[in-house]
C-alpha cells in the first residue's frame, strides 16, 4: 500500500485497520454491485437465513440495520420478491419479514461473491493466518462491543 501518510500513523494499529476497513468496503461494495446487490441486501437475507420468519424490528437488531435503512431494504428485496412482508398473526400491527426460495438462491450466489471478495482482500495471507486474524479482530469487537 503506497501512502504518504506519515510513518507515526503507519505503524497504529488503528489506522491500519481503518485503512484496510476502507479497502475492504470498497472491494465489498463493488463486488456486491456487480451481483446486483448491496450490503444491507446480503445482511438482510443472512439474518432472515439464519434465523427464520422474524418482525422488523428484531430483524433491525439481527442484521444492525437502522429502522430507516430497514424499511427501504425490505422493500427492494420485497420487491424483487427475495423476502415476503406478512402481518402477524399475533399483532397485525407488526409484519414478519420472510426469505423466499429466490431470496435463499440470491444469497448462495450473494455467498459465493462474498468468498471471493474475502479471497481478494486476504490474498497475502495463508490460511491460518487468515483464521489468526479473524479470532483476533472478533476478539478485538468482542471487547469492544459486550455490554455496549
Amino acid at each position: 500500500m503506497e501512502t504518504t501518510a506519515p510513518e507515526r500513523l503507519r505503524a497504529l494499529p488503528s489506522w491500519l485497520l481503518t485503512q484496510t476497513a476502507h479497502h475492504a468496503h470498497r472491494l465489498v461494495t463493488e463486488g456486491l454491485s456487480e451481483a446486483g446487490a448491496r450490503g444491507y441486501h446480503y445482511r438482510l437475507l443472512a439474518a432472515l437465513e439464519e434465523s427464520g420468519p422474524t418482525s422488523q424490528a428484531t430483524l433491525g437488531r439481527r442484521s444492525a440495520i437502522h429502522l430507516s435503512d430497514l424499511v427501504a431494504t425490505i422493500n427492494e428485496l420485497a420487491d424483487r420478491d427475495l423476502v415476503s412482508r406478512e402481518p402477524d398473526p399475533a399483532d397485525r400491527r407488526r409484519n414478519v419479514i420472510t426469505i423466499t426460495p429466490a431470496g435463499r438462491r440470491q444469497l448462495k450466489r450473494l455467498d459465493k461473491q462474498i468468498a471471493r471478495i474475502q479471497d481478494d482482500l486476504l490474498a497475502p495471507l495463508s490460511g491460518a493466518e487468515r483464521e489468526q486474524l479473524t479470532a483476533l479482530l472478533s476478539r478485538l469487537l468482542r471487547h469492544h462491543t459486550e455490554g455496549a
